[in-house]
């Protein structure tokens, strides 16, 4: 079957012939002919096998032939939400090629940019809207988006919403979609959560899984070598070194800061390389795509945040440095090269802590990787011991700190020597200080044993004078004796006055 033949206007015919398609992949030979019936559709399909078109085609024509009465600005028809921006970019560069030749309007709004750019695209009025969450929220609360037009409403790389937390903004987001709509929902892998979530969207869809849930293309060769984490940077130089035809090379990295570190290596080793992940601004993150893209770069290193949402031509090799710890995401990365049906290459370094990562993804795709047995860096990867899987895992902080808890442990049980009583010899020598002064309360027993050392350890209280209520008492008057009182002055205090003079007034 040709594009021909599936019933496709005249001007995307156009369009895809000269981008150079002329045979629909799997996806969208299903896809196309039920959604241009208007049907919802749940596809279930791995990166690269060409759903992107499969939905846009069908989108691009139903809008060109139903449009809309002119008055005032052009109301959003379409969502496309993705979880990406580089993902939502990408979808928006496939729809102004595909409908280069409609007079429709697309933009694409995501966080990481001034959103003023996107307002005034959203005011201009746009036919079809690509976005991710989180930025079409914040526009939606601002006033800028409204969706109670929409009618075609495309849920893209759903596993990947989940993964990475999106489910709420995805849910708010359907709470303000009409209800009357054409729903399509595209995911790489189907767990149960996923297919909840498509029976909440979806009315009576049509089911289009090309391929195994879960699995990787059939065109991608995977290689996976055994070697330590130290050895993993040498590899990888060596690896270039002795295949120069490799131009486009996709390194995954599972930090931020292990992909700046691998591309200052490889740049300080002559090769042109450059790092994107969630760090880097979106501007940097393009101009680094754009140079890999033109083939400047050789290596272009990033997170799993380019898993998806990058569409490069002619990417022959992948390199997983570190192996994911979710299996899924070794489905996406490698997905990156043999894209519709193209032949592509993926190399996996694993190191001794993440043997159980490759069971795992083995066990999702059913099948075991290829092991490159010979190469430079063997010996040290086989002579690492079994129990270093668990040490590695323990970040180094806890390591020292654990001897440390050994030793704490016998003391916590013995009674701390400071609080221990003072010999009885001591305590009678101390000066003993004065009692407080009565305040009208019993005193209070002071218990022998711990009380008594707390009460030896607490500081006496300020003492407190209260202030008197009446007049003060006068002590008694001692009688003089009679042969004495020819000298008054030596018994009678000289009288001094209450106030003087100056005082009076």
């Amino acid at each position: 079957m040709t594009f021909d033949q599936m019933g496709l206007i005249a001007p995307l015919l156009k369009a895809l012939q000269q981008e150079g398609y002329h045979t629909p992949t799997p996806i969208q030979a299903q896809a196309i002919p039920h959604l241009l019936q208007g049907r919802d559709l749940l596809g279930c399909a791995q990166t690269g096998t060409g759903k992107t078109a499969a939905f846009s085609l069908p989108i691009l024509q139903y809008l060109h032939q139903h449009p809309v009465a002119a008055q005032g600005r052009r109301p959003i028809r379409t969502l496309i939400l993705t979880p990406t921006r580089e993902l939502a970019i990408q979808i928006e560069e496939s729809l102004q090629a595909y409908g280069r030749e409609l007079p429709l309007r697309y933009t694409v709004i995501f966080g990481g940019v001034g959103q003023q750019p996107q307002v005034d695209a959203l005011k201009r009025g746009v036919d079809i809207l690509v976005a991710t969450p989180g930025r079409l929220l914040d526009l939606m609360q601002q006033g800028y988006v409204h969706l109670d037009k929409l009618e075609v409403f495309v849920l893209d790389e759903a596993d990947r919403m989940l993964d990475m937390g999106f489910v709420h903004d995805v849910k708010k987001v359907i709470a303000k979609l009409p209800a009357k709509r054409q729903s399509l929902f595209f995911s790489a892998t189907m767990p149960p959560d996923i297919q909840a979530l498509a029976n909440s969207i979806l009315t009576n869809p049509i089911k289009v899984e090309v391929t195994p849930v879960s699995s990787t293309a059939d065109t991608v060769q995977q290689h996976v070598y055994f070697v330590s984490k130290a050895d993993k940077r040498p590899l990888l130089q060596h690896i270039l070194d002795t295949h120069p035809d490799m131009n486009a090379v996709l390194v995954f990295t599972r930090t931020k800061h292990g992909a700046d570190r691998v591309a200052r290596d490889l740049v300080r080793n002559g090769v042109k390389a450059q790092a994107i992940h969630g760090n880097k601004s979106q501007n940097a993150r393009q101009q680094a795509l754009q140079l890999f893209k033109s083939g400047n770069n050789r290596v272009l290193v990033a997170t799993d945040i380019a898993a998806r949402g990058i569409d490069i031509d002619d990417l022959g090799y992948v390199v997983n440095y570190d192996l994911p710890n979710v299996p899924e995401t070794y489905v996406h990365r490698i997905g990156r090269t043999g894209r519709a049906g193209a032949s592509g290459i993926a190399y996996s370094f694993c190191d001794a802590e993440e043997r159980a990562y490759l069971k795992d993804i083995q066990k999702l795709i059913g099948k075991q990787v290829p092991v490159v047995a010979e190469h430079p860096f063997t010996a040290n990867a086989h002579l690492m011991p079994a129990k270093t899987d668990e040490q590695d895992r323990q970040p180094s902080g806890r390591q020292q700190q654990q001897p440390r808890q050994q030793k704490q442990a016998p003391r916590q049980q013995q009674p701390a020597k400071p609080r221990q009583a003072p010999p009885a010899e001591k305590r009678e020598k101390a000066p003993a200080t004065p009692p407080p002064a009565r305040t009208g309360k019993p005193e209070q027993k002071i218990q022998q044993g711990q009380g008594q050392q707390k009460a030896e350890q607490r500081q006496a209280p300020p003492r407190k004078f209260r202030q008197p209520s009446g007049p003060l008492p006068m002590p008694a008057a001692k009688p003089l004796p009679a042969e004495k009182l020819s000298e008054p002055s030596k018994y009678v205090p000289a009288v001094t006055p209450l106030f003087n003079d100056d005082d009076r007034w």
